[in-house]
């Protein structure tokens, strides 16, 4: 299995995730935040057009996740996978019935190559669902909107081999930036992102001796920079900072392949 960040930040957020067991191979979309021909681009970076994804997996219905991904699967004919709070928020009502697989909080759906495990986590979203994936031998867990991380977080997470983890901002930087009181309580609050200390908290808690790849996402522009990701994530995975690997907004992050 591997994966590979397609972009990662407020201006949009995708994953391609890819697994095979030799005569066949699975591909899904972890969101799809971008335009129909930002994502074609993008997935074409990956050396992958739209023919090769079996399934999009929407996490929640902000923009920055879902994006046009609705009308890109119904252009492509690619079955879509979400909450059912998430489908209602998103309100569309013309979409094919029969490419609409409904998610719910631990309960496993298998796909190709695949077993994906979503899971609830505490965001702002009508019923936001992160995710594990596992090709029966590695296992990948994508966690890149949540606002704290319970228990129920940690335990979904136990014995990833590979993490795709928000580090949405520096909580000093984000207290004296430009944003309003309000929209910082939001970030802030338990139901808004996670702070690079909270993120480091939550890998401290998940950390054992197959963890391998963690790539930090969801960085914000205004309140975070990768150095300071860099400095606390090197601290909670006891590595040098130059080790720790970063989704870019623009240019995600290169493949990572699991085992």
């Amino acid at each position: 299995m591997r994966f590979r960040n397609l972009g990662s930040g407020s201006g949009g957020n995708s994953t391609l995730v890819e697994a095979s067991q030799g005569i066949t191979t699975t591909r899904i979309l972890v969101d799809a935040g971008f335009s129909e021909r930002e994502l074609t681009r993008r997935l074409g970076l990956a050396g992958c057009t739209a023919a090769d994804i079996d399934a999009i997996f929407i996490t929640h219905e902000h923009g920055d996740h879902v994006g046009r991904s609705v009308a890109f699967a119904r252009r492509h004919r690619i079955p879509l996978i979400t909450s059912r709070g998430t489908w209602r928020a998103i309100g569309c009502d013309d979409f094919d019935a029969s490419l609409l697989c409904l998610a719910r909080h631990d309960e496993a759906i298998v796909l190709g190559d695949l077993q994906l495990q979503p899971f609830t986590v505490p965001h702002d979203a009508q019923e936001p669902l992160q995710l594990c994936l596992s090709d029966g031998a590695q296992r990948l867990g994508i966690v890149t909107d949540l606002g704290c991380a319970p228990d129920s977080v940690v335990k979904q997470l136990a014995g990833c081999h590979a993490l795709l983890l928000e580090c949405n901002h520096d909580e000093a930087l984000l207290r004296a930036g430009p944003y309003p009181a309000s929209l910082q309580r939001r970030i802030l609050g338990t139901h808004g992102h996670l702070s690079n200390s909270a993120a480091a908290e939550l890998l401290a808690r998940c950390r054992h001796p197959a963890l391998g790849a963690v790539v930090a996402a969801h960085l914000s522009e205004k309140n975070n920079a990768p150095a300071l990701v860099r400095q606390v994530l090197a601290a909670a995975l006891d590595c040098r900072q130059d080790e720790v690997r970063i989704a870019d907004p623009a240019l995600g992050f290169d493949w990572v392949a699991l085992g």
